[in-house]
């Protein structure tokens, strides 16, 4: 493939809401010819885990987030609650579970892919997927932790990856 179709992301958030920005412009990437490469580093290395039920949404720090109501009535739905609610709240315990649990419902009601079939497709469509190596190794990960098809490397391999791209994102 020509080096004007490949792009390269650089995946370091491990949250809930943090996953689906890297597998979304990776699908989209890969749908419009690219050869597509994600380096997974630090928490990104989260959205390799088998298991991502523990992802949470983290509001904490995050006032632009946008907090509508899946569900009630339609009046109540349109309220965005998110600038009305002081970010002191969500140091309060089970804030993260309460924020997910909101998320989630909002995805499916709107017909948003699953976290783990997003990145399922990314694979079926040859999207590569590095972890850092040496972060692996630094939280005291074993490479069984992670899912199938993972390649494990250091920023060495990334910056091979991404010479020649003219893609290169951060997220």
């Amino acid at each position: 493939m020509s080096d004007s179709k490949k792009m390269t992301i650089i995946a370091t958030k491990g949250t809930f809401d943090w996953a689906f920005p890297p597998f979304i412009i990776a699908s989209t990437g890969v749908a419009m010819d690219k050869e597509v490469t994600i380096f997974f580093t630090f928490y990104g290395l989260n959205l390799l885990l088998k298991d991502t039920s523990k992802l949470r949404v983290s509001p904490m720090g995050n006032p632009a987030m946008p907090m509508k109501l899946p569900m009630g009535p339609k009046w109540l739905q349109k309220i965005d609650f998110g600038p009305k609610i002081p970010n002191i709240f969500w140091s309060l315990p089970f804030t993260e579970h309460l924020a997910t649990y909101l998320m989630k419902k909002t995805m499916k009601k709107n017909g948003v892919a699953k976290l783990d079939e997003l990145r399922a497709m990314c694979q079926e469509f040859d999207v590569k997927f590095i972890a850092c190596e040496m972060t692996v190794d630094l939280f005291g990960y074993s490479k069984d932790d992670f899912i199938d098809g993972v390649e494990f490397a250091g920023a060495a391999t990334y910056f091979d990856e991404c010479d020649g791209s003219n893609h290169n994102l951060y997220m």
